[in-house]
């Protein structure tokens, strides 16, 4: 043990790294804009498969994207510069940020300056390669439904820290925590905020007030051993998202609880492989015997070709009951392995492909096989075997001459069955939610979304679902009448269900759902949002018809 602390110790030394290792979260606009700047082709080599940036990575796009500074738009440059002063310490100073605590001046006039356009801190520390950096975090929400009960309303609120930095320039660190309260009708609150619906706070509802609760944490080390050549080691809980998707992914979605996981990432030239193993919970049950722990595992290639395409491969393993040494062997070839351990696990399996080839444009393809049916997919096969899901998809930025604006559209289909398993406990969700894509199995979906930065300040998003789904049958009393693989936590039965399994089967479903969302920031580290959302269920089956509506407003307080 004492030797291998010294070879850490010996590469620490001799190892470059990031300034800094910790990751940005997910839910930064700063993806968008990455986004963009890649299809536009003014910066290489993002993987939007293995989403999580460092902030070190990030400052290396912005440096990236400056250099180019003749490729942007106005609107653009304004984006570039706001992120630098965010993400570029350098770049901070007392003209254009805050430090609340940092023994500088009267405390009145820190006060005095919580809502001008400075970048603003609760607390920093920098010194050499350390550093400590302190946040306080917020959200209040208030939405009303509008369609059918215009009366529902909710109101959620919440308030934290985070805290964040990098030791010795290799060891990044993260903690995050919020604690909130939700007033008026629970199922309001959980549409404006769906991470409402996986916390055990808000499930169990014990208690007189609803409340919930919410935390992150994670310890990262980052090395850079050769030119071109990148290697972390991540230990802790924050969301991730794995594999290729517009709107929703197929393989791993992150609208899901965060799980906690051991992540290895190792970036070699063209070559970008990633393995992870996490555990997680069951569906939420009251009774405290039948709680259980699961656990996903999945590795992931990359080979990023530049100007042409990525092209990776995955593979994922869902168990639960043990804790297997197999699936912790970071370099082991999954779905062999599990049929080596007598094949109790769901394992799947997906291909991604996304060109490079053209700027301002481009298409993916990125496929699920669940379990090994591959061969039945091949063969044309329409029974239960044929657990396969795909999507293919685009993305276009600046189209037709349109300055800062962003097109997607996408057809995904799911055939009856994917994400289940005969082991109810293995299916393929975390607190009961899908793992991967949000519309499930026996499910089809056109996806289309629109976005436009009106200017550094505020931006516009439109987005249109179009889903068709066949659920299971059930009788007046609630039982199953006939399974047709639409429920990913009801499996194919054995000589109980009809081994043909025709797409769409079932009580039909045609669903339309419109987004509409404006978000701004007026004043610096405080975001809103204003959202509608309109979605209409027409039961083609029983004939019925069912539209719902609601609208909320958001505001977000990072300081």
């Amino acid at each position: 043990m004492k030797k291998l602390f010294a070879l850490i110790f010996l590469l620490s030394i001799n190892c470059s790294a990031y300034s800094q290792i910790e990751n940005a979260p997910l839910s930064y606009p700063i993806y968008e804009f990455i986004k963009e700047m890649t299809v536009k082709k003014v910066i290489y080599g993002y993987d939007d498969g293995n989403s999580n940036l460092s902030r070190g990575e990030i400052i290396d796009y912005l440096r990236e994207i400056r250099n180019n500074l003749n490729e942007l738009s106005s609107t653009e440059k304004k984006l570039l510069s706001k992120y630098e002063i965010e993400f570029i310490p350098e770049k901070q100073n007392d003209e254009n940020s805050l430090v609340i605590f940092d023994g500088k001046g009267k405390f009145i006039n820190k006060i005095k300056e919580a809502f001008s356009d400075k970048f603003k801190q609760v607390y920093k520390f920098e010194k050499g390669d350390n550093n400590l950096y302190v946040n306080f975090i917020g959200n209040v929400f208030a939405g009303k439904e509008l369609k059918p009960f215009i009366k529902h309303n909710a109101a959620v609120m919440d308030g934290g820290l985070r805290i964040r930095g990098t030791l010795f320039g290799h060891l990044g660190y993260y903690l995050s925590f919020s604690k909130g309260a939700i007033f008026g009708q629970g199922d309001i609150a959980q549409l404006i905020y769906p991470d409402l619906k996986y916390d055990f706070k808000f499930n169990e509802n014990t208690e007189k007030l609803k409340n919930y609760d919410f935390t992150n944490a994670y310890l990262k080390y980052g090395l850079k051993p050769a030119d071109n050549m990148d290697l972390t080691i991540q230990l802790g809980r924050e969301k991730i998202t794995y594999g290729l998707g517009y709107g929703s992914r197929l393989f791993l979605s992150g609208e899901t609880p965060d799980m906690d996981f051991l992540k290895l990432n190792f970036k070699y030239g063209v070559l970008n492989y990633s393995y992870f193993h996490a555990s997680t919970v069951g569906d939420f049950n009251i009774d405290r015997d039948k709680r259980y722990t699961k656990y996903f595992v999945a590795n992931r290639l990359m080979i990023a070709i530049k100007d042409v395409l990525n092209f990776s491969l995955a593979e994922s393993i869902i168990y639960n009951g043990r804790i297997d040494f197999a699936y912790l062997n970071p370099v082991l070839f999954y779905a062999f392995a599990e049929k080596s351990l007598q094949d109790r696990d769901n394992k799947n399996f997906s291909v991604d492909l996304q060109t490079k080839f053209l700027k301002n444009a481009e298409f993916s393809f990125s496929s699920l096989i669940d379990d090994d049916e591959l061969f039945a997919f091949m063969s044309g096969k329409t029974d239960h075997t044929e657990k396969i899901g795909y999507q293919i998809g685009g993305f276009f930025y600046e189209p037709f001459g349109l300055k800062n604006l962003s097109l997607s559209l996408a057809y995904t289909k799911i055939r009856p069955y994917v994400y289940s398993h005969y082991d109810e406990k293995n299916a393929y969700t975390a607190y009961g939610v899908n793992l991967g894509h949000r519309i499930g199995p026996n499910t089809d979906e056109i996806y289309s979304s629109a976005s436009y930065n009106i200017s550094n300040w505020g931006r516009i998003e439109m987005e249109y679902r179009f889903i068709r789904k066949g659920n299971n049958v059930y009788d007046e009393s609630g039982n199953l009448v006939k399974n047709v693989g639409g429920d990913i936590s009801v499996p194919f039965r054995d000589g109980i269900d009809d081994d043909y399994a025709p797409f769409l089967d079932g009580v039909r479903v045609n669903s339309n759902v419109v987004d509409i969302g404006f978000r701004f920031q007026i004043i610096q580290n405080i975001t809103f949002w204003l959202k509608y959302i309109y979605r209409i269920d027409n039961n083609i089956t029983k004939n019925l018809k069912n539209d719902v509506s609601f609208a909320f407003f958001r505001m977000n307080v990072d300081y």
